[in-house]
């Protein structure tokens, strides 16, 4: 085992580091890594592996937990026509006609076709909002009708998973009792969810803050992501729906930030696992038995589902929106697999055909990331420029506004100018009297690590107008410096130390606009006495 761990981070390695050189991303090199494992431990049966398998899901239901906490309920309701119109009119349509040709045109058995529809209609919400993520597009317009749409295609896995399993079954008098539980197992989720979330995370994650232990927050966090996962499995419920519903619990609270920071790592990590799981799934001899009926498949799907989502996305939206949302969602997705796995462990679908939709899900996941990463130079290819850019606007309104970095005295008078005049600012503060103390007195603030560059991240930090770091600490200021002016330009950046002995601490960053306190508090003097 431990052999097979190492050849795996050492073919990740190398193959990402060659990905990266050519400019692709890491998603192709982790699927890449998965078929080379596959055949070199002869591992083909290994994803099949009910422990394997759900240790790799939990790589999406940190991504959807992660998504959840950029989107509050409030925000989810605003949304209510991307997840439940244009959500369910894609996932309908594209199902009804994938079964009327597999069925009417192609002459397949009609279970086969109709497993077959429900399949296809859906998309990858690992890839697609993994990349959204890193390349922060989720935050604009056709990130957000992805994202809609990802949403509704989820929730719609749980009815699927359950029709699946009556079919699977000879016995179908209990299915009307079967649909009542899961309405009354909803109910209580949610009910459970937002009991939690109005009266019990906020006096949780104070208990966790005054501790002042990183490791406990980052526990607690792990705790709620994974046991909502687990409330939400043993109600009838996916892992990721659950994770999902409490991430945006939590996004109601100043936690968000430091949250989704100490998260991250977790969910890249098991999301590296899902995708080599995904290309342990890759089959050559399959692949040339029947490379001509799958190109064939692969791009019929792909195409089909680019009109269906460009159309509906047409209704309410212009021309370049629609076409990037549609390129998005071309794929077919990772529950994909799980569906055709339970269709074939029920017996209801033969293994050539399971084995070809398995090859072509994964070829269009791979496909995937290439059309991602060249979004708009697709759209400019097929759209004339003339039309304005409109979707690049971004839905936050964390844009050209400042951001302070630590909330102490000083920090707190610039808040108050800022605020006088009307300027956006968002402030971060680590230290838990001093976040509650400002926090209370209607500051906008959050509580966070200021050196940690996913926080900084969250907080648009490539978008401020300007990022004052007022922190006390000595050795601290370097990190923070540091993790700083590796992401934004030098001239954006405002110093404020105590000494002259703390701003030679940070020269070697070639910072200009660095205030010695002590220095402008001796010439103020100085210019007194002088008039004097």
């Amino acid at each position: 085992m431990l052999t097979i761990i190492v050849t795996t981070l050492f073919f990740a390695l190398v193959i990402n580091i060659f990905l990266k050189k050519i400019h692709l991303p890491t998603i192709i090199g982790y699927i890449f890594t998965g078929t080379v494992i596959a055949y070199s431990f002869d591992l083909h049966d290994a994803v099949n592996n009910h422990t394997l398998k759900e240790i790799a899901e939990f790589g999406v239901v940190f991504l959807m937990f992660t998504i959840g906490l950029e989107f509050s309920i409030e925000h989810l309701k605003k949304m209510k026509n991307e997840v439940f119109v244009a959500g369910s009119l894609q996932i309908s349509v594209t199902a009804i006609i994938v079964f009327l040709t597999s069925y009417y045109l192609l002459d397949i058995e009609k279970n086969v076709s109709f497993i077959l529809s429900l399949a296809i209609a859906l998309s990858s919400t690992a890839i697609v909002l993994k990349t959204f993520n890193e390349t922060s597009e989720i935050n604009k317009r056709y990130g957000q009708r992805s994202l809609g749409v990802l949403i509704m295609q989820d929730i719609a896995v749980i009815p699927i998973l359950l029709i699946i399993g009556f079919m699977s079954t000879t016995s179908s008098s209990n299915i009307s009792d079967v649909i009542f539980e899961m309405l009354f197992h909803a109910v209580i989720l949610l009910a459970l969810m937002v009991i939690i979330g109005k009266y019990l995370l906020e006096p949780f994650f104070k208990a966790i803050t005054k501790t002042n232990s990183d490791e406990l927050f980052v526990g607690s966090i792990l705790f709620l992501a994974i046991g909502a996962s687990l409330l939400a499995h043993k109600l009838g419920f996916s892992y990721s729906l659950g994770a999902f519903i409490a991430g945006m619990l939590i996004a109601e609270t100043r936690y968000k930030h430091q949250a989704e920071a100490d998260l991250v790592p977790f969910r890249d990590l098991l999301l590296g696992i899902f995708f080599v799981t995904v290309g342990m799934q890759l089959k050559f001899d399959i692949i040339t038995s029947y490379i001509h009926i799958i190109l064939v498949l692969l791009f019929a799907v792909m195409f089909l589902k680019f009109i269906i989502i460009y159309v509906i996305m047409r209704i309410n939206e212009n021309k370049r929106v629609s076409l990037k949302t549609a390129l998005s969602l071309v794929q077919i997705g990772e529950f994909s697999l799980a569906l055709l796995e339970l269709a074939r462990t029920g017996g209801l679908i033969p293994s050539p055909h399971g084995q070809i939709m398995i090859i072509t899900i994964v070829l269009s996941m791979i496909i995937t990331p290439i059309i991602l990463k060249n979004l708009s130079s697709i759209a400019d290819y097929f759209i004339e420029s003339i039309e304005p850019d409109v979707e690049e606007v971004k839905s936050t309104n964390l844009s050209n506004h400042t951001v302070i970095l630590g909330l102490g005295e000083f920090g707190r008078n610039i808040a108050d100018e800022l605020r006088i005049n009307s300027e956006p600012y968002l402030a971060i503060e680590n230290n838990v009297e001093s976040f509650y103390r400002s926090s209370k007195s209607g500051y906008n603030v959050v509580f966070g690590n200021v050196t940690n560059k996913d926080l900084l991240k969250s907080v648009n930090l490539k978008e401020a107008k300007h990022i004052i770091i007022a922190i006390d600490n000595p050795h601290k200021l370097y990190q923070v410096c540091d993790a700083v002016q590796q992401m934004v330009s030098t001239d954006k950046i405002i110093v404020k130390v105590h000494t002259q002995a703390e701003a030679e601490i940070i020269k070697d960053f070639s910072i200009s606009n660095i205030f010695v306190e002590n220095i402008i508090t001796s010439q103020n003097i100085r210019n007194l006495i002088i008039k004097e």
